[in-house]
């Protein structure tokens, strides 16, 4: 069933069960490289295959050219919980400055109506895609974010700070999307026909740079473990059986493991359609997830203009050397462990190096 966003506002026992489809590669066909994913097509199919009285939303984080990206985290958890705010208010949507694909395309709220959440994308070096790590992230605010912008006048670290040690804060600090179900399939090459019979890259010369009894998993689907485990630390369950990696193209090209070739795979197939049903039951068994205290469907961003205003001028200040009182900031001046002084600091460390 295509998705009905207005259904998010009727009683949890009125509103149809609804699952999000993303699909973590990041390659589309609309640039470089050309051509449209595996993930892709393993996102539509799994959408084809769920029942048909359920919401089906599904997103492709794959990169368009002039479309918005995902814009990083600026890791405002690292300064204070309480200065990272859910949903993220590091970007905004519609930005013309700092486009961000998050926000244009409402995936905060999407994640939030869903009541599970099936993730489908190819290993790269190891680990996740780029596109699939920044989601994740960026969705930091997700696990005990601040519900609550105004407690810190929009982004004020010395607010934050203090609040953090309050009472108030302890109720204001939850899992915001606590409950959901997410399920995981990887899958990837094991690099291919580039690897020699040892196991070893073909054209490395250095071949002792590279043990291949010390690779880093012992389990190819660990490649994901950190978005799962990030999940699970926020509540959100993931299922062992939901976890899965499956093989795909190995010993061949990559350019003759495309998504047409994928899908004559009797047993990869097997293995993906398998993890849908097991997912498909899984959730259905569970039920509709009754939404948290605090939502990203419905949020509707303050007007900031005054208090981006003030964030502005503690900026420029900073640029002068003037930090706030009793600020970390003023702490790592006078201890000379961040000396990070500049009129201009978007020029990069290199270049005030060279000049200096």
């Amino acid at each position: 069933m295509k998705p009905n966003d207005d259904n998010a506002r009727l009683p949890v026992d009125q509103r149809p069960f609804r699952v999000l489809i993303i699909s973590g590669s990041d390659r589309r066909q609309y640039n470089c490289p050309g051509v449209d994913s595996k993930s892709r097509a393993l996102m539509l199919q799994m959408a084809d295959m769920l029942p048909p009285e359920w919401e089906i939303d599904y997103e492709d984080l794959g990169n368009v050219y002039g479309r918005a990206r995902i814009q990083s985290c600026n890791a405002c958890v690292s300064t204070s919980m309480a200065l990272c705010v859910w949903p993220c208010n590091c970007y905004e949507k519609n930005s013309s400055s700092e486009p961000d694909l998050l926000w244009d395309v409402d995936l905060y709220a999407r994640l939030d109506m869903a009541d599970a959440w099936a993730i489908i994308g190819p290993i790269n070096w190891y680990g996740p895609t780029s596109n699939l790590k920044l989601m994740f992230d960026r969705l930091v605010c997700m696990n005990g974010g601040n519900p609550d912008e105004n407690t810190i006048d929009h982004k004020d670290p010395e607010k934050a700070m203090e609040l953090e040690h309050q009472e108030k804060w302890q109720s204001m600090s939850q899992n915001h999307l606590e409950g959901r179900t997410a399920a995981f399939f990887c899958y990837g090459d094991e690099g291919g026909d580039e690897m020699d019979k040892t196991g070893r890259p073909k054209i490395l010369r250095h071949k002792q740079y590279f043990d291949p009894q010390a690779e880093p998993y012992a389990h190819e689907r660990d490649a994901y473990a950190p978005l799962v485990w990030q999940c699970r630390y926020g509540g959100v369950e993931v299922p062992d059986n939901l976890w899965v990696h499956c093989t795909s193209g190995k010993g061949r090209k990559y350019s003759d493991n495309q998504a047409e070739d994928m899908i004559q795979e009797q047993e990869f197939m097997a293995t993906f359609n398998q993890w849908v049903q097991e997912f498909t039951l899984f959730v259905a068994e569970k039920g509709k997830v009754p939404p948290n205290q605090y939502r990203a469907y419905g949020y509707e961003r303050p007007n900031n203009l005054l208090k981006e205003l003030k964030t502005g001028i503690r900026a420029w200040k900073l640029r002068f050397g003037l930090e706030p009182e009793n600020s970390s900031n003023q702490v790592q001046k006078e201890l000379g462990i961040n000396d990070d002084t500049t009129l201009n600091p978007k020029k990069s460390e290199g270049e005030k190096l060279r000049n200096k």
